[in-house]
């Protein structure tokens, strides 16, 4: 009978690896079901907290992410329960980057299957990594460690820690093999999304605040409900996730820059600086060089190689302000990297791949510069994909008051003083001005009115006198909508503010009440500035 033995006990032994591998079948899908599920990081927080550190016997954990710049990583998850709150949360070193060359990542980055680790023998070593040290000095004896890869790429590390000797087993390994793999993906999937609500956070900025920003690189908060600058909103949230190619048109101060801000910073490539290029602002000898760069000795001056603007704006977005001012030939080169999406540095001898997304603007007509010969119609309709035109601010005037009260605030911040109102009758000017300069313009009389001014309110305001174009016949050239204006009060006044019926304002211009009540609207003609003139 002793021969029987052996057999029964393999039999035994068999019937046990088969359970034990149902058993990590069946934990794995569940775990999986679970990641899959996590669409934020605290969801993944709790199945990685109420599951993975029973199932492996382990006290606490980091799950730490190769950061962007491929040299360190940092913590994404770790263990945050109250009762090690105070000596792990609050650690810098729980939040503090680190090489990836420590000694530990990138042994167990490099490994093919996890690794199990005795801290009393790892801080022996010379330069051990702080966050060991940190951790055996918490009481941590045994750590076991797995890479974390999605779609074969390396992403981090799972770090498990045990207070006890022998609380881990390469036993474990397969089913953590296993479980890192899902984390790879479930962690990718919450990168995502966290990218996804970023991107409609700002989109959602955008559709209420103000063209101007606070700071270069914050978010754009639009200031304004008036129909004109809705659209605009729309524009931008349609266009900021998309890649195409904008070009924003409108008259100087209408804040076209700040516009390309807004889409750039809503858009995937947000992470990385928008390069900002005035068109006329640089000389026509240098501008070449300055949009594509130049090698070293290529023409007189050129001591050193220059990268260009397009280059630096690779993997971004590049803003070529007013491009209407560029020369033929240069049009003829952009032309180039808009169809081709490479540039050529000056003196150079090949072709450089740039992957950028162009925003162009200018106050002219390009469709009146392409008849005149002085614009390409090639280069117009590559530029024209979507076409962003900003409205001036005469013609939103209703968003007036509360860009003034913007610029209050800021000017009174920014110099110190206690101003935070502006008197109706100020407030007044300012709505029957034309604003020439638009929103620039604004901007400025704001800010001398808050320096000039002595108490908490704003009375006087300071505008401008524009001399008006004359034409060799003294005749005077004045806005359409002005005109407009001045000649419907002027009709009002005559009919003593009556807007419709018998002898009304509507009727002696022969217009339908609501045509007439629309247009005063617009040009924002009250019934008492009416009555008080």
């Amino acid at each position: 009978m002793d021969w029987k033995q052996p057999i029964i006990v393999s039999h035994h032994q068999l019937l046990e690896q088969i359970t034990q591998r149902e058993k990590e079948q069946s934990t794995l899908l569940y775990l999986s079901n679970r990641i899959a599920a996590a669409q934020k990081r605290d969801e993944l927080w709790n199945v990685i907290t109420d599951q993975l550190l029973s199932l492996f016997g382990g006290k606490y954990y980091t799950l730490c992410l190769i950061n962007e710049d491929g040299k360190t990583h940092s913590p994404f998850l770790h263990t945050k329960e109250a009762v090690i709150k105070r000596r792990v949360d609050e650690s810098p070193i729980m939040h503090k980057a680190h090489d990836i060359e420590d000694g530990i990542f990138n042994i167990a980055l490099n490994a093919d299957e996890p690794l199990i680790f005795d801290l009393k023998k790892l801080i022996r070593n010379k330069n051990v990594p702080p966050y060991i040290i940190h951790w055996h000095n918490s009481g941590i004896r045994e750590m076991m460690v797995t890479k974390i890869t999605n779609a074969s790429q390396a992403k981090g590390l799972l770090y498990l820690y045990s207070d006890k000797y022998g609380a881990f087993s390469p036993n474990q390994f397969p089913l953590l093999t296993g479980v890192a793999d899902m984390l790879g993906m479930g962690i990718s999937n919450i990168l995502a999304n966290e990218k996804i609500a970023s991107q409609q956070a700002e989109i959602e900025q955008l559709k209420g605040g103000n063209y101007y920003l606070n700071q270069e690189n914050s978010p754009a908060k639009l200031i304004g409900s008036s129909p004109e600058i809705q659209k605009i909103y729309k524009l931008i949230s349609l266009v900021a996730t998309a890649d195409s190619t904008v070009i924003i048109t409108g008259e100087t101060g209408t804040g076209k820059e700040l516009v390309a801000s807004a889409i750039h910073q809503a858009s995937p490539r947000a992470q990385q600086v928008m390069i900002r290029v005035n068109c006329a602002a640089i000389p026509a000898t240098l501008i070449e060089s300055e949009l594509f760069g130049h090698e070293k000795g290529s023409f007189t001056g050129a001591i050193d190689k220059r990268i260009g603007k397009f280059e630096q704006a690779d993997n971004s977005t590049i803003f070529l302000d007013e491009i209407g001012e560029l020369s033929l030939e240069l049009q003829a080169k952009l032309l180039r990297v808009l169809q081709e999406r490479e540039i050529e540095r000056i003196g150079g001898k090949g072709s450089i791949r740039v992957n950028v997304r162009i925003i162009a603007a200018t106050n002219r007509n390009l469709e009146k510069e392409v008849q005149a010969g002085r614009f390409r119609s090639d280069l117009y309709y590559r530029l024209n994909v979507f076409p962003v035109s900003l409205p001036p601010l005469r013609q939103r005037k209703e968003d007036i008051p509360v860009l003034v009260n913007h610029f209050i605030n800021r000017y009174a911040q920014e110099t110190r003083k206690k101003v935070a109102n502006i008197s109706q009758k100020a407030l007044d000017s300012l709505l029957n001005y034309s604003w020439p300069g638009n929103i620039r313009e604004l901007e400025h009389i704001i800010e001398r009115a808050v320096l000039l001014c002595n108490g908490t309110t704003i009375t006087q305001i300071n505008l401008p006198v524009h001399q008006p174009l004359q034409t060799e016949d003294n005749f005077e050239i004045i806005p359409l909508a002005a005109m407009e204006r001045e000649y419907i009060l002027k009709v009002l006044k005559t009919c003593k503010g009556k807007v419709s019926g018998p002898n009304g304002a509507a009727m002696m211009l022969g217009l339908p009440p609501t045509t007439l009540v629309s247009k005063m609207q617009k040009l924002n003609i009250k019934k008492e500035l009416v009555l008080v003139n």
